[in-house]
């Protein structure tokens, strides 16, 4: 059973299993640039299903980052998703992103999809506009690499069908 989302602390666990997709949606490829040069800062694509042997339910839930500290000084980035769906359509379909370090929530980001027909590949750009961050926190955030976390929160008609994780690194390494 998938539970709503009413802390707003990051979480520890997945809040709805990997079974609870029933609309199969499946994120291939991701991208994330700097609005202001176009620079592209991270891009990852999915090989396709031949290639892949007993897919690992729980792969593709989490992501771990490695940015340099010059990340984030960024005021805008745009981040790219390009995703399947199965073979019945998608109402509403919504993701609602929390970016946290440690405890402290720093930006809650919510964006529509929308409708996706049935059976369909679809490519989405959804603006991010950072927060302005203290001096302090960013060198905290520096200093702990992956104490810097998000909860990504996937709707279908206002159901959570899909939650995932990640982690970030500013440190330029890992």
């Amino acid at each position: 059973m998938c539970l709503y989302i009413s802390s707003l602390l990051a979480t520890t666990y997945y809040l709805c299993s990997p079974e609870e997709n029933v609309h199969m949606i499946d994120f291939t490829r991701f991208k994330i640039r700097d609005m202001e040069t176009g620079t592209v800062l991270f891009e990852i694509t999915k090989p396709p299903a031949p290639g892949r042997k007993h897919c690992d339910p729980n792969a593709g839930r989490f992501v771990r980052y490695q940015f340099t500290p010059a990340f984030l000084q960024l005021r805008q980035v745009g981040a790219t998703v390009e995703f399947t769906v199965g073979d019945t359509p998608i109402n509403n379909f919504r993701m609602i992103e929390r970016h946290y370090f440690r405890d402290q929530l720093l930006k809650s980001f919510d964006f529509e999809f929308g409708f996706c027909m049935p059976s369909s590949k679809n490519t989405c750009e959804h603006i991010y506009e950072f927060p302005a961050l203290s001096e302090e926190i960013m060198r905290e955030m520096i200093l702990h690499p992956y104490e810097t976390q998000s909860d990504s929160f996937y709707f279908v008609d206002n159901k959570l069908v899909m939650h995932n994780k990640a982690d970030y690194s500013y440190s330029g390494g890992p």
